[in-house]
């Protein structure tokens, strides 16, 4: 069973490629992983290699027409590079969330593109299409990649194991205190020389580079600019990551692994002077807009006071 589910694992990781029927175009496409939560980011990637002369119409792979199941389409992006050899390589990334909980498996489906053998001087919309070829689609698990009624695969078998003698018992243990007590004098003559060596330097040069990392977050969180959804989605991950970076740096809470509810719990008792209440809120607020369906994000001017809020924390001594 576990060989079937490690090559399963394999078969889905492996990009997929097809090839047109003359060979002068291949594709290959894949996705970065395999399984997602709510809210989750996957990337849809297309690889398309064109003999000398040969291209394929673009139009056909625009994101309004990739077909998805499940899926909503966040953004696309198209790089193209050419090689000595005079062959053309499109890249292209399709960038896919969900917000439903109602699918269990999510699928991007196979799209036909058409390509053209041209001829010097020869433009692109005075040519008939030569063929297509079919770009595979691919398949992403909500939640896990594993069924939900898989069962629990037996690893060791009921068997006890044999009970070792006593002597070998009391050898490993006298074993290892005899080498712990080898080690200890000299591990401990180390430390202290590296820490008087590098304790006061270190500390000054943690202090500059902490504010200069302070000042390159509040540079950037003033240029960000909010015009457009994920414009916007990306400011609130950008200013929950600042501000729970900040905390943390401050007051010794990992707030980076924690809600805002229970952030505003363990400042209860923190030392450190950071503002309870401005931080949850601040941050709840992040958490919502960053989840949020596309309908559901904040406006901009509400972004911007985010931002500003952000700053007023970061700027706070």
């Amino acid at each position: 069973m576990t060989r079937r589910l490690l090559a399963f694992a394999m078969l889905v990781l492996l990009p997929r490629a097809a090839v047109a029927a003359d060979g002068q175009v291949q594709v290959r496409s894949s996705v970065d992983r395999t399984a997602i939560w709510v809210a989750d980011r996957v990337t849809f990637t297309v690889e398309i290699v064109c003999a000398p002369d040969v291209d394929v119409l673009l139009d056909d792979l625009a994101k309004e027409k990739l077909r998805v199941n499940g899926f909503e389409i966040v953004s696309s992006e198209t790089a193209d590079t050419t090689d000595a050899a005079g062959r053309t390589t499109h890249r292209l990334r399709y960038v896919l969330t969900t917000y439903r909980v109602d699918v269990p498996l999510l699928s991007v489906e196979p799209i036909s593109v058409r390509y053209y053998a041209r001829r010097p001087g020869q433009r692109l919309q005075d040519v008939a299409p030569a063929g297509e070829v079919v770009v595979p689609g691919a398949a992403v698990s909500f939640r896990s990649t594993l069924p939900d009624n898989q069962p629990s695969l037996a690893l060791r078998d009921g068997r006890e194991s044999a009970a070792r003698h006593p002597f070998f018992s009391r050898a490993q243990s006298i074993g290892l205190a005899l080498l712990v007590i080898s080690l200890a004098p000299a591990a401990v003559l180390g430390v202290a020389v590296l820490r008087r060596q590098t304790q006061g330097r270190g500390a000054r040069r943690s202090a500059r580079q902490t504010r200069a990392d302070h000042r390159h977050v509040l540079e950037r969180l003033r240029t960000l600019d909010v015009g457009t959804e994920e414009e916007r989605r990306r400011a609130y991950d950008e200013v929950s990551h600042a501000v729970r970076a900040h905390v943390a740096a401050r007051t010794n809470v990992p707030a980076t692994a924690l809600t805002a509810t229970e952030i505003e719990t363990a400042l209860e008792h923190a030392k450190g002077r950071v503002s309870r209440e401005a931080v949850s809120a601040l941050i709840a607020n992040c958490d919502e807009a960053r989840y949020a369906p596309p309908a559901a994000v904040p406006a901009a001017e509400a972004c911007r006071e985010a931002l500003a809020t952000a700053e007023q924390i970061l700027g706070g001594r």
